[in-house]
Parts: structure tokens; C-alpha cells; sequence
């Protein structure tokens, strides 16, 4: 805008309009050189500035689908095995921090006796984590539907891992074999929390076994197995460290002795009400403290 010297009532109606900047005659053509250059330079700012705004929403749109695929790809019908319902009940939920997470759980038939369930946490966050995640998800569920121990399952997936890991990113996982005659449940610990026992009299204790390495970092790594048997109406529980590691606005964790007590004296709950619960017990002690990690919990109870 270029108006008389003095003439603040122009000056100011075209400012309220847009204007950028404004001269006054007699013009100084340095003077309007720099202010041109300098409305070209905001013009060219707002430019850029919408398209970054433009990627930035689709972006966020590809990041709302992702997320609805990786939930997709769990399984999510319950009860999963109705034929099985008498016998044994299973239950799972994952709750990401952000539009994707790294935490994943499963569980499939082997054979007329048999079911592998896993729970697992990827390292890293969004997508990489994400990607590694679906991974890490496949390569166990196709290895394990094979039939083969828990020990051998986590070891030749590790191997496949290894192969696809970049920049050094990892798995902890808990791989459980399932007798359902029996009850018996032989399991592979891949450097993750260790899970809770819920007996049918309401007592509680911590599973108690090798932690060995995670998953993806050394190709030949030798795993151990174990073995318990659940006990009618006993239930296994297993999550991921988004559980114990939430923090409430006085940055204090939830912690493990915080899961124990809210499981003791729920052993009458099916595996849904109680995964359920634990999940609602952790939101209401993190309270308007936001959510840092993937929240991930399974429950498996003996008839």
C-alpha cells in the first residue's frame, strides 16, 4: 500500500485488510524494494506453511488407518474357542499410546489339544515400532502354529528377527504352549515381564522363572523353557510394561505390587472382566497423567 505522508486513516484501513506493509510519498525505492521483498518472503512463508499443513493431515490420516489395521490384524472375537468355553477361556486387549504401537498379542490352535497365546512389546515407538510389531507378529504365530516346542519357536524366530532388525530394534516376548486336557502350560521367556498366577482361592503370586535375552539382537542365542499347571479356575496373567510403568501426576508407577492387589481375591472374574478391570484400575491411578506406552494385557483361565 502506498498512500500521501500522514494518511493514517488509509494507512490503517488497508493494514485491517491484509495489507503487509506500506510506504509513503515521496517514495524511497530502496525503502520499497526491501518491503516487496519482504511481502514476497511472508506470501511464500504461508505458502509453505499450508502445504506443510496439508501433508500434515493426510499424514494423520494414514496414521488413523494404520491403526485400524494393526488392531485388525489381533484377534478380536471373544470368547475365541467357544467349542473349548468349559474347559478354558481366553482374553486380550492392546491399548496403544499413540495412533500405532509396538505391543501385540496372539493366540491360535495347534491342534485339537493345543493353543499358543503370546504377548510382546516391541522397542521404539510409531511406525518403525509399528512395522516391526506386524513383523514380529507373523514370523512367531507362523512358526508356532507349526507345533513346535515354545523353546524352539522363540529361538528359530529369533533367528528370522535378526535378519530384519534395523537399527538394533528389539522384542520382548512370552510364548506359551496351552494343554487343555491337562492344563499344563510350557512357556519361553524372551526378556519380558514375568506374568502373575491367580490361583482359585484368591492368592497371587509372580511366576517365577528365566528371563533369557530379547528377541532380535543375537542371531544363535540358546533360549530356556519351563512348565506350570494350572490348577480348575486358576488363571495365567500377562501384560506389557505399559501396565506397570504408568505413571499418576505425582510421577508415581503403577507398579507390579499395585497388578498383584488388584488381581487378589478376583479369581472368580473371566479373563474379558478381569483384563477389563486391570486396564480401567491403571486409567483411574494414572488419572489426567497421559498415557506413555502401549498397554497390552491377556488372561487365560482353567474351567
Amino acid at each position: 500500500m502506498v498512500s500521501a505522508y500522514g494518511d493514517m486513516g488509509n494507512i490503517r484501513t488497508a493494514m485491517n485488510n491484509g495489507a503487509f506493509d506500506f510506504a509513503t510519498k515521496p517514495i524511497d525505492l530502496d525503502d520499497l524494494s526491501v518491503t516487496i521483498e519482504k511481502a514476497v518472503e511472508q506470501i511464500q512463508f504461508i505458502k509453505n506453511s499450508q502445504q506443510e499443513h496439508t501433508q500434515l493431515e493426510s499424514l494423520k490420516g494414514d496414521l488413523a488407518i494404520a491403526g485400524e489395521i494393526q488392531q485388525a490384524i489381533l484377534p478380536r472375537i471373544f470368547p475365541p474357542f467357544p467349542e473349548d468355553l468349559e474347559r478354558f477361556d481366553i482374553a486380550a486387549l492392546m491399548t496403544p499410546a499413540a495412533d500405532v504401537g509396538g505391543d501385540f498379542y496372539d493366540f491360535f490352535r495347534i491342534d485339537e489339544e493345543r493353543i499358543g497365546f503370546t504377548i510382546a512389546d516391541v522397542s521404539g515407538k510409531g511406525i518403525p515400532a509399528a512395522l516391526f510389531m506386524a513383523v514380529s507378529r507373523t514370523l512367531l504365530r507362523s512358526t508356532g502354529i507349526r507345533g513346535v516346542s515354545a523353546r524352539e519357536c522363540i529361538e528359530y524366530t529369533n533367528k528370522l528377527l535378526c535378519g530384519e532388525s534395523i537399527d538394533c530394534m528389539f522384542v520382548t516376548t512370552f510364548y506359551c504352549i496351552y494343554h487343555i486336557p491337562t492344563g499344563k502350560v510350557s512357556f519361553c521367556n524372551a526378556g519380558h515381564d514375568l506374568p502373575y498366577i491367580l490361583k482359585k482361592d484368591g492368592t497371587v503370586s509372580q511366576l517365577s522363572t528365566d528371563t533369557n535375552v530379547v528377541m532380535g539382537i543375537l542371531p544363535d542365542m540358546t533360549f530356556t523353557e519351563d512348565e506350570i499347571t494350572l490348577e480348575s479356575g486358576d488363571t495365567l496373567l500377562l501384560y506389557t510394561d505399559g501396565v506397570n510403568e504408568a505413571f499418576n501426576p505425582n510421577n508415581e508407577q503403577y507398579g507390579e505390587e499395585r497388578i498383584a492387589q488388584y488381581l487378589s481375591g478376583k479369581s472368580d472374574k473371566e479373563p474379558r472382566a478381569l483384563i477389563e478391570g486391570l486396564l480401567s484400575d491403571v486409567k483411574t491411578f494414572a488419572d489426567t497423567h497421559p498415557q506413555s506406552d502401549d498397554i497390552t494385557i491377556l488372561a487365560l483361565k482353567r474351567k
